[in-house]
This record gives structure tokens, sequence and C-alpha cells, in this order.
């Protein structure tokens, strides 16, 4: 029976694994194209480089004919110039060319045929200046009239164009190379990106199985499992979104990174379930630590999707006009608690700051996630600067900025006295999943996420650094001009009571609605649930007194903001709960929650909802 279990297992981890093999060879195959496009490009700026100095050494020779002929007509030394700025252009020209050709046998012998004609031209050129300046111009006539310049310049002509018919064969061969090599990255982006899905897939539909054997062993798993799954059928959109951000060369680092991620969070999971399994099988029910470790990782995987999304611009925000100073001056504890006593933590605030309009809780997470990426820069302890100020980025700025509107700006600059990056280092550090830190010490994404925030809340972002001397990360973010906005106040604290509110649960998934109502229930309330919006309808005309409307926006049929707006009409009274897990929906547009709207973002914990539902029902 177990060898039967053992043989099921393996079969099971087949595909898995076979999927896992052809997508590592997919990697490296296209790591290895990449790196030969690179060196194909090399060879062929270095053809278009030795063709162009070929041909300024033909030139130059022309001018010192030309600077001849015109100082023997005239005997004007103004005349003479382009033969005396060619003869000391020629040798420095020729070097070069020398130094182009050294690795390869046939254009060093090519140059030395070409250097012997051009040395034979300048010694005629010489000989004739030589008899002009004598006095002997007939003499130089002469020297002219008998056609040893003319043959001389004929065999230079051609040496040089046997040059470049040479060149301009290899340089077709590489431009065929290199057209050969692009069409082979894309067959490997397409077969990646399949590869991708079929590992997706294959997860997901293993996942549901063995979700649906925990349910019947322990329900409080329901979070965890519902996190992953919701995870991995959103982990293709969201790829696709930062796909179209990043160049060729970021597509391998991307999707890598998030199979890496994903991966590690999958084996923590699926160890844990099986373990339980087995536990459970067993009678034992000393599963604690598994569920804490399950519910962990799932927990790892939201914040993965949530710093994605950031990245992608596609985060719910609720932006308010506010300080920064303010805000800067209130995270100064947090920044000495968070960095520590080898870090000193300075603040410089501007006078008469202009106002902007953000989301205050995500402007303080980027500030938090510059310091502490400040502070890994800085293992031995340092100095880490906030500075604020007014700032005006002009057409000149925008020109060279495609994403930057001219105008006036708020500055937040984090600086840090830590090792600083080269600049090939710097023009990654916003790409997803690049980080210059060891394993386990970072993902790779705390850059990209300050970046896709920035961006969404119409801000810019630059980067200025040098090894040895620091970085400064400057974020500007648009002045707001206007009055400010009246926030609700905060509702007064109130005694710890049993929840007496109904809630009606609205949720088309049925795993996803067992696992709310049974928490709510735990929370104490009384809780009605329907699986769509007619029968959610029915269910408050049928039961009065119903306090919040809990709902999923994205139903079939009718939507939740639909049935939002139907239930309120029939029942003033009645408040309303918005969830989801992705954010283009009918109450976020443009990356902003509508005004009014209570939302709670897919996956949330017990906690979360409870202060979420006493923020609501306690107004």
């Amino acid at each position: 029976m177990i060898n039967a279990m053992r043989r099921a297992t393996r079969m099971q981890l087949l595909p898995l694994v076979s999927i896992f093999v052809i997508l590592a060879a997919l990697v490296a195959t296209r790591s290895l194209l990449l790196e030969t496009q690179r060196e194909n490009n090399i060879a062929v700026r270095d053809a278009f480089e030795y063709q162009r100095l070929v041909g300024q050494v033909l030139a130059l020779l022309q001018d010192a004919e030309t600077g001849q002929r015109g100082y023997l007509l005239t005997g004007e030394l103004p005349y003479r110039q382009p033969y005396d700025a060619a003869v000391a252009g020629l040798p420095q020209e020729l070097e070069a060319l020398r130094a182009a050709a050294a690795p390869d046998a046939q254009r060093t012998a090519r140059l030395a045929e070409l250097q012997s004609v051009v040395d034979e031209k300048l010694a005629e050129l010489r000989r004739t200046i030589d008899l002009q300046d004598t006095g002997d111009a007939a003499g130089a006539l002469a020297l002219i009239r008998n056609d040893t310049g003319k043959q001389l310049m004929d065999r230079a002509r051609g040496v040089i164009l046997d040059i470049q018919r040479s060149e301009n064969a290899n340089l077709q061969a590489r431009l065929e190379a290199g057209d050969r090599l692009g069409e082979w990255q894309r067959i490997g982006s397409i077969a990646s990106g399949l590869a991708i899905i079929a590992l997706a897939v294959y997860g997901f539909i293993d996942m549901r199985r063995r979700m649906r054997a925990m349910l019947l062993v322990h329900t409080n798993l329901e979070a965890a499992n519902k996190a992953l799954t919701h995870e991995m059928a959103t982990r293709h959109a969201a790829e696709m979104q930062v796909r179209q951000m990043q160049k060729m060369e970021a597509i391998g680092q991307l999707t890598g990174g998030i199979a890496h991620d994903f991966n590690n969070m999958l084996a923590v999971i699926v160890s844990a379930m099986n373990l339980i399994q087995r536990k459970l099988a067993r009678g034992e029910t000393e599963i604690g630590k598994f569920v804490e470790s399950a519910i962990d990782a799932a927990q790892r995987a939201a914040n993965l999707t949530a710093r994605l999304l950031a990245f992608a611009r596609q985060q719910p925000l609720a932006p308010q006009v506010m300080e920064p100073n303010r805000l800067v001056a209130g995270m100064s504890d947090l920044l000495r608690r968070s960095l520590g006593e080898a870090i000193s933590v300075e603040t410089v605030l501007a006078g008469g700051l202009w106002k902007t309009r953000a989301d205050p809780s995500q402007l303080e997470n980027a500030l938090l996630n510059l310091a502490v990426n400040g502070r890994d820069a800085m293992p031995d302890g340092g100095k880490l600067t906030i500075e604020t100020a007014n700032a005006h980025l002009d057409d000149a700025y925008a020109a060279g900025h495609s994403e930057v509107v001219a105008g006036q700006y708020v500055m937040i600059a984090v600086s840090d006295t830590g090792t600083g990056m080269p600049p090939e280092v710097a023009a990654k550090a916003f790409e997803p999943f690049f980080t210059t830190k060891p394993p386990s010490k970072g993902t790779g994404l705390g850059l990209s996420q300050v970046f896709g925030f920035i961006k969404q809340s119409g801000g810019h972002v630059k980067i200025y650094s040098e090894p040895g001397n620091g970085t400064t990360i400057k974020i500007y973010l648009p002045r707001h001009v206007g009055d400010a906005e009246q926030t609700p106040a905060a509702p007064a604290a109130r005694p710890q009571v049993a929840p007496t509110e109904t809630i009606l649960v609205v949720e088309d998934d049925e795993r996803v609605r067992v696992g709310t109502v049974e928490a709510l229930r735990d929370l104490g309330y009384t809780v009605l649930h329907a699986d769509g919006g007619e029968a959610a309808l029915k269910t408050l005309d049928a039961t009065p007194g119903v306090a919040l409307l809990f709902t999923d926006i994205v139903m079939p049929g009718m939507s939740g903001r639909q049935l939002a707006d139907a239930a309120t009409a029939r029942h003033p009274a009645l408040k309303v709960l918005y969830t989801t897990g992705f954010t283009r929906n009918a109450v976020v547009h443009n990356g902003v929650l509508d005004n009014g709207v209570n939302f709670i973002a897919k996956p949330f914990t017990i906690d979360q909802l409870a202060r979420k539902l006493r923020d609501i029902l306690d107004v």
C-alpha cells in the first residue's frame, strides 16, 4: 500500500518536474541567446567603426592631395592647410585602424598594404611640396604630370574599396545572424510563456484537489487555500502587465523571479498539507505548526501579489490631500526602530512645503522601503537623510523623461552613505525581481513597488548613485493646488462587546462563501448568505434588519456594484462592503477608490475583516 502511494505521488510530481525542467532549459537557452546577440551587436558596431576609420583615411589622403595642388598652383600657405592637417591626422587614424584590426589576420594584411600605399603617396606629396618650397615650381609640376601621384591614389582607392567590400560582406553576415538570434529569442519568449501557463494550470488543478481534501479536515486552512488559489488565478495577468513595461532582456529575469518565489511558497504549503493529512490519518492532532507555516506562506504570496500590483500601477489607492512634512516627521520613531542604532537618521524639512495628494499609507510604506534599502547598503552603519523641498520639473527635463509632465512637484529625497551602485546596476534598480542582495535577503520587489506607486500617483522617481559615495532616490509628487479635503474623523474607541448585527454575504464561489460565512460567525455576527445578486435581493426583502451587505464585485449575471445599487435603493440604511482580488472593477477607477466606497482586498485575514466591519458599522 505504501509503495503504491509512493508510486502515485511520483506520478503526480512527474508533470510538474517535467515543466520545471522545460522552463529551466528555456531560461538557460534564452540567456545564452542574449549573450550571443550581445557579442554579435558588439561585432556589428566594430565593423561600422572600422569602415568609418577606413573612409576617414581616404578622406584625409584626398585632403592632402587637394592641399598640395592648391599650394603648388598658388604658392600661398593657406592653400596648403588641408595637406598639413591630413599629414598630422593620418598617423592617428592609421594607428586606430591597426588597433581595430589587431585580432584579425586578414584585416592586418590589408592594412599593411594600405599603409604602404599611404606612405608612398605622402612621400610623393612631400617631394612636390619640398620642390615648391625651394622655388622649383616647374620640377614640382613635372612630378605631378608624370601620373605617379594619380596611380598611387588609384591604388589607395582600390585597397580601401577591397577593405570596404570585405567589411560589408562581414557586416551583412553579422546582421543576418542577429536577425536569426532575434527570431530564436521571440520563439523562446513564447515557449517560456506557454511553460509558465502550463505550470500555473497544473498547480491550480492540483491545489484545488488538495484544498477540497483539507476542507474536510480543518476549516481554518480555508483562508490560506483561498489566497493561494486566487493568487494562481491572477498571476498570469499580473505577469503580462509587468512584461509590457520591460525590455526583452528583463523577461527571463521576471518570469524566473515569479517562478522561484511561488515555487518556494507552494513547496511550504504543499508540504504542510501533506504532513497534516498524514498526521490526521494516524489520529494525531498536533498540526498547529504546520497550519501556521501554510498560512505564513499564503500571506507571503498575497504580499507578493500586492507588490506586483503596485509595480503594475493597479493597486487600489485612497489618496487625500496631505502635508508631506508632517508625514516624514511622524515617521522618525518608526525609522529609528526599523533601521537600528548603527544608522543615524536625519530629516531636513523645507519651510513652506507645498501640499500633495497621495495615499498616505502607501507613501509611508514607500519611504520605509527606501530607508530599509539604504540601511542594507550600509552594513557597517552610516547616515540616512530624508529631505523635502519644492521642485519644478521644466519642459527640458520632461522632454528627456517621457512619462514626466512638466510642472510643480513636492520632492522627497532619501539619501544614504552606503556602498552606492554603478550605472549599469542603477539602471535596473526599479526592475521587478532585480536585486543585488544575497539569496533569501530580498525579493527584488521593494523598489519596483515604490516605482509603481509613484507612477500611479502621477509622480516621478529618479535615482542618483555613485560607487563608494552612496545613493539618493528622489520622489516627485504633483503639487496640490486648492483646499484640503475634509477627511472623516476616526471613530471613538468603543468597548469590546459581542456583535449584534446581521450581515448578508454574497459570493458566487461556494468555497470562498463558506469560509467567509464561518469567519463572520466566529466573530459573533448573525450571517445570511447568497450565491448571486438575485438571490441576495430576495433574502434582503424577506429578512428585515440586515445591517450590512458584504459582496464580491465580480459575479456572473449581476455584479456586486449593480447589486449594491439595487439593494440600497430598496433599503437606504443598508451599509455595503465590497471585496475582490483584482482592482480593475466597478469601484476603482484609474487606480483610485470611488468616493464613499468601503473596500477590502482579497485575500484578507479574519482580524482585518473584523476591524473593517467595526469601522463601517460603528459610524
